[in-house]
């Protein structure tokens, strides 16, 4: 990593010192091939699939470790889901600010490496101590997929075509959930509660191999190695790129490691999206208590046919991303941003409107369909507008903070896993006394009312986001910088335009001399 660090430089602000991108556009990745974009954007996609199944997984795999370490409470071994959601928490405040200072590459290679190896404890652990704690800690490495695989998507493609990459890369983290009870379910009942976490293993040394193939896409880290090695190979200090920093290694690194939890707090955009999503991803988390409790202990479901029951939800991921063309156009029929004549961030939360009442629908239809006198494929079907309103809120809400804060992105979206992990790993462990307290019905019915009751945010947002925006002290730095840049780069362009026309006539001089 010692080759993009950031260092103290004697730069000159002389723009024909200035590192950019070629012109041919080869190293910028914005302008690399369709072919590797999309290659890029599944292993980021598979590779986040890899983490987030493993979280639920888990659930598959608890009658086993209940009886394997005999643990007579399941809220203790459900224990196991909230450390890891604690451990995603962490990780994603430490490595994405990491990720804006060293890069995504040197970030993914480390921490998917440690987190593979951090799975082998877990599946030979004879204690459920032993568990809870390594999962916590191989959490915090898989939580760098989670924090800057979408900084990933949004460094290779354009505001354009920003929405459709992210609902392609959503396949993975949205079905990573449905996907990992439904493959642990069968892994657990045929080859028990061990092999859950070798079935994941497998998958992220494959993860690994990916990751290892993927170049650097974080722009300021190209700019500043390329700076770097020109400052190197000519030996002139004076060459820099518009992202070196005159900062220390420590202060820096306490700047960035600080920035996810400010944002988060002071921010406005941050603090309400943050409160919303986590609910949402709260109740999602939720259902993988609930739904063993539903279809296995009240209908006497197998293990294997349990994780089928998530299919309904993941149906509903399915739907909202294939439908991405038609949101698309939705969010494109809004009246054009002034300033970029785009489609405003505001025309996203169109979207997270209309998914914000798709998830307390159906999570309202379920409450009243889970029970066995009524027929299975009512509570399945109640998991399609839940899933889709899930997939919604996550691809839509997320792109929303990336077209607002730009290159702070990863950190808007850390601060954000922060809070959203916090509320998946403790809702969980009140899922089995409320089912047993409240029942089936009412439990399901209060998530739903709770729901019904955030959608103000969302529609606030959409109303009067723009304003909101327009006071964000980030924000506006972001934008003086960007308008600092324009104007260095238009002067740049016009001495350099005076020094040919300077050249020009001193070859016409010259040349009438002569003759």
């Amino acid at each position: 990593m010692a080759h993009i660090t950031t260092t103290t430089t004697n730069m000159t602000t002389d723009p024909r010192f200035e590192v950019d991108f070629e012109e041919d556009g080869s190293d910028n990745p914005q302008d690399w091939t369709m072919l590797k974009k999309g290659t890029i954007i599944f292993f980021m996609s598979f590779s986040t699939l890899v983490v987030v199944m493993y979280s639920t997984s888990y659930t598959a795999g608890i009658p086993g470790m209940m009886d394997s370490f005999g643990i007579g409470s399941k809220t203790v071994v459900v224990l196991g889901v909230t450390t890891y959601l604690a451990g995603l928490a962490t990780g994603s405040l430490i490595l994405a600010p990491l990720s804006e200072m060293y890069g995504r590459r040197p970030v993914y290679l480390i921490a998917v490496l440690m987190f593979t190896v951090l799975i082998i404890p877990c599946a030979l652990a004879q204690n459920l101590a032993t568990v809870l704690a390594v999962r916590f800690f191989g959490a915090i490495a898989g939580s760098a997929m989670i924090s800057n695989a979408p900084g990933t998507v949004a460094d290779i493609v354009s505001d354009e075509y920003r929405a459709l990459a992210f609902s392609i890369w959503s396949i993975g983290p949205m079905n990573g959930p449905v996907v990992g009870p439904l493959i642990g379910g069968f892994v657990f009942q045929y080859m028990g509660w061990r092999w859950t976490n070798w079935v994941v293993m497998i998958g992220s040394g494959v993860s690994w191999f990916m990751v290892l193939l993927i170049g650097e896409t974080y722009a300021p880290a190209i700019l500043r190695a390329k700076s770097a090695k020109k400052r190197k190979g000519t030996g002139e200090e004076r060459w820099y790129s518009r992202y070196d920093e005159k900062k220390k290694f420590w202060p820096m690194l306490k700047e960035n490691l600080i920035r996810p939890l400010e944002m988060s707090v002071q921010e406005p955009i941050c603090i309400f999206w943050n409160v919303y999503i986590a609910l949402v991803y709260g109740v999602l988390y939720l259902c993988f208590v609930s739904y063993p409790i539903v279809f296995g202990e009240l209908r006497g479901w197998s293990s294997g046919l349990t994780g089928l029951g998530y299919i309904g939800i993941g149906i509903g991921g399915m739907i909202t991303i294939c439908s991405e063309p038609l949101l698309r156009r939705l969010i494109n029929s809004h009246k054009p941003d002034p300033e970029t004549g785009k489609p405003p961030p505001e025309a996203m939360v169109s979207v997270v409107c209309i998914a914000a009442v798709s998830v307390p629908v159906g999570e309202l239809i379920f409450a009243w369909t889970c029970t066995p006198d009524v027929h299975w494929i009512a509570p399945l079907i109640a998991g399609i507008p839940f899933g889709a309103g899930n997939c919604g809120v996550f691809i839509y809400a997320s792109n929303y903070l990336v077209h607002s804060y730009g290159i702070y992105a990863a950190s808007a979206l850390a601060g954000n896993a922060v809070l959203r992990s916090a509320m998946g790993g403790a809702l969980p462990l009140a899922g089995p006394k409320m089912y047993q307290t409240l029942g089936p019905h009412w439990s399901a019915t209060m998530l739903a009312l709770i729901e019904f009751a955030m959608i103000p945010i969302p529609l606030v947002f959409y109303r009067y986001g723009h304003k909101i925006r327009q006071r964000s002290a980030l924000i506006r730095h972001m934008r003086e910088d960007k308008e600092k840049l324009e104007s260095r780069k238009r002067k740049a362009a016009e001495r350099e335009e005076r020094h040919k026309m300077k050249d020009a006539g001193v070859h016409e001089e010259k040349t009438e001399t002569d003759v």
